[in-house]
């Protein structure tokens, strides 16, 4: 799954999506999918990433009590 990082626009291949749909967990694993050169893996947090349309990640990804509010 690709998602967009905010700050640079590139694409960021998402390597754990476990732990993108888990609400619980504010960091995942994945990389960047720029340039020529596979890139190597490292953390990005999930507040940083949004889809390729520019549309936030859905609450219930990011918020552990999604459901009280």
């Amino acid at each position: 799954m690709f998602l967009k990082d905010r700050n640079s626009g590139d694409l960021v291949e998402v390597l754990d999506t476990g732990a993108l749909f888990d609400p619980c967990k504010v960091q995942l694993v994945g990389r960047f999918h720029a340039g020529e050169e596979m890139q190597d893996p490292e953390t990005f947090s999930k507040a940083s990433l949004m889809f390729p349309s520019d549309e936030a990640l859905p609450r219930c990804w990011l918020d552990p009590n999604y459901k009280a509010g």
